[in-house]
């Protein structure tokens, strides 16, 4: 079968995370991916660590399945050269530096549009390429804090948090990618190649949804509320006799399921609609967390779920990655890496039936397809590679 990006070729000028995971989507749904990186070095994520496995770094290996590694400076004139070859035989770039910052080597949009008119050209930064900040860096911590997620994220005596993955850099990755699809779509009605924006300011903004619909309702800014769902109860963490688990009561009929599980009276006046339940939070609350920690969670898990109310164990990783629905659903992959051995890494959320996506090979060493790039796609021959090598072109 056919992926969907079969024939597409991506030209990856990203490093860390909101670039390659975008690059690392679309490279799973088909697409050849050439990720440039500097010779030497490479991505910053290849340093970061612990933990390393035979010296490649977890961080590096689990956004850059699917990709072919080529080291190359182009700032010297002969990698530059090999760069703008390498943008001739691409559909998309990407690229993921401060805005300005390819412009200065005539390597932005701009000055590629005239020559490259199919190409379809992403750019992701921490503002965008427009408006009074876009010159300043994006980094996920400082994105999380300024576009508001962590002043939402916390109990509400304590201090904000960020979230336990650098969701702002993903997020960012994800929109990337639907964006560089939108414009191949478009380039195939047009014939023309443009620009993608990507701002993670923007992205994360985008993720505020009902709690941006309630202040531009209410002109209050939401305050952090732990665990708890601003408009839902009870749909929040509870204590069991042995650990914390979720119930997430959706509506009344699911209430006065619960109810009937727990023991509770579905029809009490104060309680018996959702919003009855969230004006009367403060009473509702120590009712459930008495009646909760009576017993394992477990057990409430299995009761409440044989009568659709949803609910789940709060899970640590070993027993997330154990559950055989990861496993049925092809969540957890397996690939062959040449300095690692067997690795698992992620699968691909995304289950498209004719022409699915597909964890093909293994994160590259650092410059493992420089020769064969150079050989076989701009027919260098072996001598003049070893000349750029020696020049520390590539």
């Amino acid at each position: 079968m056919r992926s969907p990006l079969d024939g597409v070729t991506v030209l990856d000028l990203t490093r860390v995370l909101s670039g390659p995971y975008c690059a690392m989507m679309l490279a799973d749904m088909g697409a050849r991916v050439i990720k440039i990186e500097q010779p030497g070095n490479g991505d910053d994520t290849r340093g970061w660590g612990p933990p390393f496995i035979e010296g490649e770094s977890a961080y590096f290996l689990s956004i850059n399945r699917n990709k072919e590694s080529v080291t190359l400076d182009f700032k010297t004139p002969d990698g530059r050269a090999i760069l703008d070859q390498l943008i001739a035989k691409s559909d998309v770039l990407v690229e993921n530096f401060r805005p300005g910052t390819l412009a200065k080597i005539g390597l932005d949009h701009a000055s590629l549009v005239e020559r490259h008119r199919t190409l379809v050209y992403c750019s992701i930064s921490g503002f965008g390429q427009t408006g009074p900040r876009r010159h300043e860096a994006g980094y996920d911590a400082v994105i999380q804090a300024e576009g508001g997620l962590m002043s939402i994220t916390g109990a509400p005596d304590g201090p904000p948090y960020r979230l336990g993955v650098a969701i702002g850099d993903i997020v960012t990755g994800a929109f990337a990618a639907q964006g560089v699809l939108l414009a191949l779509l478009a380039r195939e009605r047009t014939g023309q190649g443009q620009l993608v924006d990507i701002a993670m300011l923007d992205s994360v903004a985008a993720l505020l949804t009902y709690q941006a619909g309630t202040y531009f309702a209410t002109g209050s800014a939401p305050r952090r509320i732990g665990n708890r769902h601003p408009t839902i109860v009870p749909y929040e963490t509870f204590a069991a006799s042995d650990g914390e688990f979720v119930i997430a009561v959706g509506n009344d009929d699911q209430w006065r399921r619960f109810c009937a599980v727990a023991g509770l009276d579905g029809n009490d006046e104060r309680f018996a609609t959702n919003r009855l339940r969230v004006t009367q939070y403060a009473e509702l609350r120590p009712i459930l967390t008495q009646r909760l920690r009576t017993e394992t969670r477990q057990s409430w898990i299995e009761r409440l779920t044989a009568v659709g109310v949803p609910c789940g164990s709060v899970r640590d990783l070993e027993e997330v990655f154990s559950d055989p629905q990861l496993a049925a659903r092809e969540m957890i992959a397996r690939v062959e890496h040449p300095t690692v051995g067997a690795l698992q890494l992620l699968g691909i959320p995304i289950k498209l039936s004719d022409t699915p996506g597909a964890v093909r090979t293994a994160p590259p060493t650092l410059g493992q397809h420089t020769a064969s790039v150079l050989e076989d796609d701009l027919g260098l021959s072996p001598p003049e590679i070893a000349m750029l090598r020696k020049e520390r072109a590539i």
